[in-house]
């Protein structure tokens, strides 16, 4: 669409109002940003010229764009009046398109965007692969459109509620009450109902919900609308998924999780849709091409790595290694799918990167710089392995939380306090009386995502009682989550000693 606009019209006047409410938009200064008007998406004022022409001339328009900060309205007291003396509304009373500080910008392909980026850093950026120029197939997570029913804590619960689907005797009404069922135009419980007492196996499968957070879900076409058939086919088996978002409007991108289970599609973000990324591709895969037929493999069960060719043959070029179809190499000779996810994690877990390419995050799939630096390579699957254990529970940073006081354990309201002299022994209260206690402030606010994740984990157990495994759980999750930022940190640390950026 801005292509073409760029192609009808001869100029084009872009003024962003700012004031998006939604971003938590605020001035450059750290001051406060308001709205134009009374509602939550920013605003912009467009002004489109299109000059009479001679026939067959044609040419690209000038594009132009200021920027409009601050409050709405600033008043002065003039003896018993208030008189408007700044803001927003006052500024566009004083000016016009002529006495508006424009800059021409020089959009390009294939976003073309109305808006300012640095052009250097959009080259250096570029030069990365992107995402899908590493990783062939891509899902969006699965979508059941019935998650109170599909997805539970408890894996008996939800055995559960599939046996009170299969009784004859509980009404189709009944159930849709008890359980909060709603029948679409392609799913209708009556008819579900009938399947199901055909079914005997339903395939009832742990699942990464939430970042950290695993749930049970009935992973079946019966309960859920879309299970996807390439988390069916590959992340069912011992795999790895990187679970990233192609676009966001959130103010920061912190949206890259791993996963070993199928995940849903509002898993990195409950407004921006999560792309499953599977490390492997096993036998029953349909599409072909990737790999010729008979090429040679000893990978584990006859899985194959969803890597292109081109770009395996284009990083053990650069790495002067040699790739092993599955695993990990020995990072002297060889490297393996596993390496490579590995450097992948660790780089987009990167401060560094997510700050200085924080415009074109936003807006596409990720990209990835390649090192042709093997000493730096090492050091990044190093710690990118550790961050995909911690990420999936399986290692663990040292406990370091207590929760000391006796009680019902039940999740009632959830509230963050820090004492300002030993802000490292932040509690977390889950009631009046319960809290965890020794939560540092950064890893209350640690975002996965659009997911401020200690609190989101409580959020989601409003109103049930904490088991000894879930405040286990809970403990292990803040650990996790302090460990994280100091490999984060680490990450940084071992790229500015091999030359920083941009990586080389």
């Amino acid at each position: 669409m801005r292509q073409s606009l760029m192609q009808t019209f001869d100029d084009i006047y872009v003024l962003d109002l700012h004031g998006n409410s939604k971003k938590k938009e605020r001035s450059p200064d750290g001051s406060k940003d308001e709205n134009v008007f009374d509602i939550q998406q920013g605003v912009a004022i467009g002004i489109f010229i299109k000059r009479q022409k001679e026939a067959g001339l044609s040419k690209q328009g000038n594009i132009y764009h200021a920027h409009l900060w601050g409050q709405r309205e600033v008043y002065e007291k003039a003896g018993q009046e208030q008189r408007l003396v700044g803001g927003k509304y006052h500024w566009l009373t004083e000016h016009d398109v002529t006495t508006t500080e424009w800059k021409k910008l020089e959009p390009a392909k294939p976003f073309y965007l109305f808006a300012p980026q640095n052009i250097h850093l959009r080259a250096e950026y570029e030069s990365g692969k992107k995402l899908t120029e590493i990783m062939l197939v891509n899902v969006l997570g699965f979508q059941s459109h019935r998650d109170v029913f599909a997805i539970s804590f408890d894996e008996e619960a939800l055995r559960a509620r599939i046996e009170d689907m299969r009784k004859p005797y509980m009404s189709d009404q009944e159930l849709v009450e008890r359980y909060n069922i709603v029948s679409t135009s392609s799913w209708n419980i009556a008819d579900v109902r009938k399947k199901l007492r055909k079914e005997e196996n339903i395939p009832i499968i742990p699942c990464f919900y939430r970042p950290l957070d695993k749930r049970y879900c009935c992973f079946s076409e019966l309960i859920m609308d879309r299970p996807r058939a390439e988390l069916k086919q590959h992340m069912l088996q011992p795999n790895l998924s990187l679970n990233v978002t192609r676009q966001t409007k959130a103010q920061h991108w912190r949206h890259a999780i791993v996963a070993n289970t199928p995940t849903p599609a509002l898993f990195t973000e409950i407004k921006d849709g999560s792309n499953v990324f599977p490390l492997y591709f096993y036998p029953n895969y349909t599409k072909r091409g990737l790999f010729d037929a008979d090429e040679p493999h000893d990978a584990s069960g006859g899985r194959r790595p969803n890597l292109l060719p081109a770009f395996i043959k284009d990083f053990s070029t650069k790495l002067s290694m040699s790739f092993i179809p599955d695993g990990k190499g020995d990072l002297q000779q060889t490297f393996g799918p596993e390496d490579i996810f590995n450097y992948i994690y660790a780089v987009f877990h990167s401060p560094t990167y997510r700050e200085r390419y924080a415009e074109f995050l936003k807006i596409d799939f990720p990209r990835l710089p390649l090192t042709s630096n093997a000493n730096l390579f090492r050091p990044l699957c190093s710690l990118g392995d550790r961050l995909v254990g911690i990420h999936l529970m399986e290692k663990f940073g040292k406990i370091v939380t207590r929760y000391p006081v006796p009680g019902d354990d039940v999740v009632v309201k959830i509230d963050y306090t820090s004492p300002a002299d030993t802000p490292e022994q932040g509690r977390v209260w889950i009631n009046k009386t319960q809290y965890i206690e020794g939560v540092p402030p950064e890893v209350w606010e640690f975002y996965v995502g659009g997911y401020q994740v200690c609190q989101k984990w409580l959020k989601d157990r409003k109103g049930r009682k904490l088991e000894f495994n879930d405040i286990q759980h809970y403990q292990r999750m803040v650990a996790a989550l302090a460990e994280t930022i100091k490999l984060m940190d680490q990450i940084d640390e071992v790229i500015d000693e091999h030359g920083g950026w941009p990586i080389e």
